[in-house]
């Protein structure tokens, strides 16, 4: 239906719902971005009307609600409280992206909206802003956010994922040693538990993007969308190079300086082929011999795309079968003497590192992610800054559920 006026979208959309209203704004977006022969002109007169009847609707709401409570009709307005789960609510979601496009929020939306900006205050140690604008991300986007990044593969996809607060240090769960026969009446000698803990930073991650000032006419869950594609691409994706190359030094502790190499000793963990030579079978069983006992159970590889085609895919064993075997349903990778591949194009070229990723190498952010919007510092250019902010850690748990197979620089 097309309206001429704005007045007659008005008087159109003024007795039907938010929801229908908030489904009407997501159709009209989605057929401009598609559409390239779309009536932007009739469009933009009824987006005004839904609009004002939006508008409308709330002000009646809250001058009914204001009627009442003065004629004794209701004897004082009904007030809703949210707890520390506030970021979990569909009320704080609605009222978070509704600030960050600067619309009008219903009184039940800034209350969740204070409640969430009353813990974060408390998080200051944390989050630190030159403004008071800063706001926690909700948690339904930041799961879909996880969730987005996770679909990507590599091993952020593999690795754990810890809400811990910083500095403390948590026992993890290491392989022990077998339990014993025993001889009835004898003694059995006690063991002493020596588990690993883990401790993690606070490293800052830091975004910021600049979208038209336009885009605050997008629906939330257009917006939501947006947001979602942008911090999977820049916050998770620091956080995924960091689990493989990042060096301790004001970021993550990855894999590669999070361990101490070594192709002899006792300490043994990496097999090393002379830069001049191929990456043979025998190589590839002796790295598989060198993790410690304990840790092979869920050990997979993990290289590039690279590696693993130049390297592995024709490489034989001495019977003449293929090292690789390609998954035929196309669910995983596929196997290297029957262990699972992951491919992570962040690992350097011959390299492949070998051992138990679910359990024994992580990832913390504590505080989820915080975004703050800003008009002045792109003023002149019409645009809009947003500044996401993230504090993570990462690092391999245990050290000894590693090893590694590579090739010697020239």
């Amino acid at each position: 239906m097309k309206f001429k006026t704005v007045a007659e979208a008005f008087n159109f959309y003024r007795t039907k719902s938010v929801e229908e209203m908030e489904k009407r704004t997501q159709e009209i977006s989605a057929d401009i971005e598609k559409n390239p022969d779309a009536d932007i002109a009739a469009y933009n007169i009824e987006l005004a009307g839904i609009k004002e009847a939006r508008e409308n609707l709330e002000t009646r709401s809250s001058v009914q609600q204001t009627l009442s409570f003065l004629t004794g009709m209701k004897s004082e307005p009904e007030k809703v409280t949210f707890g520390a789960d506030v970021y979990d609510t569909k009320e704080y979601r609605s009222a978070f992206f509704k600030k960050l496009l600067n619309q009008n929020m219903t009184e039940i939306e800034k209350a969740a909206f204070d409640t969430g900006m009353k813990l974060a205050e408390k998080r200051q140690d944390a989050f630190t802003s030159a403004s008071d604008a800063i706001a926690v991300i909700p948690t339904q986007t930041l799961n879909e956010i996880i969730v987005k990044a996770r679909k990507e593969g590599g091993l952020f996809a593999e690795c754990r994922s810890f809400a811990l607060p910083t500095k403390i240090s948590i026992p993890i769960a290491t392989p022990g040693n077998a339990a014993a026969w025993h001889v009835e009446g004898a003694e059995v000698d006690g063991e002493k538990a020596t588990p690993t803990a883990i401790s993690f930073d606070g490293y800052e991650i830091i975004k910021i993007f600049s979208i038209s000032a336009k885009a605050r006419r997008m629906s939330i869950d257009a917006f939501e969308s947006y947001l979602v594609q942008e911090l999977t691409a820049c916050v998770m994706q620091t956080i995924a190079e960091a689990l493989i190359n990042g060096t301790g030094s004001g970021q993550g502790t990855g894999l590669e300086s999070g361990i101490t190499w070594t192709a002899s000793g006792n300490g043994k963990n990496m097999i090393e082929v002379q830069a001049a030579n191929d990456v043979k079978y025998k190589d590839v069983v002796a790295t598989v011999a060198i993790l410690k006992r304990g840790y092979s159970a869920g050990a997979k590889w993990a290289m590039n795309n690279a590696t693993l085609y130049n390297v592995f895919y024709g490489m034989v064993d001495d019977n003449k079968r293929p090292v690789f075997i390609a998954d035929p349903k196309a669910e995983a990778i596929g196997k290297i003497l029957g262990h699972e591949v992951i491919v992570d194009d962040n690992i350097a070229d011959d390299v492949a590192y070998f051992g138990n990723f679910a359990q024994y190498m992580g990832y913390n952010m504590p505080e989820g992610i915080a975004i703050e919007v800003s008009t002045e510092s792109s003023f002149r250019k019409g645009l809009i800054d947003y500044r996401a902010l993230a504090i993570a850690d990462c690092k391999p748990i245990v050290t000894e559920a590693f090893v590694k197979l590579c090739k010697a620089s020239a």
